[in-house]
């Protein structure tokens, strides 16, 4: 199976961030965390693309809104 490219963009001390990066860590998934508060370019990626909302996980171009743990799993091919 090929890599993904994943980014997760996340804001610090909203709790459902902190889960989703928390849970990819423990599966041992590769991604970028982009911190939409200490990174001025990732907001305007973020707004740009229509969210205005943390998290955000992009996997491969598909874009996931929340922390929709079987969603994301299902795109990064995780078994539950």
């Amino acid at each position: 199976m090929a890599a993904k490219t994943i980014v997760v963009y996340t804001q610090p001390g909203w709790g459902p961030c902190h889960k989703e990066v928390e849970f990819l860590s423990q599966k041992g998934v590769e991604f970028v965390e982009k911190n939409v508060r200490a990174d001025k370019a990732a907001l305007k990626e973020l707004i740009d693309m229509g969210y205005q909302s943390t998290p955000v996980t992009i996997v491969d171009g598909e874009a996931v809104v929340g922390f929709d743990q079987i969603k994301i799993m299902e795109l990064i091919g995780i078994e539950t």
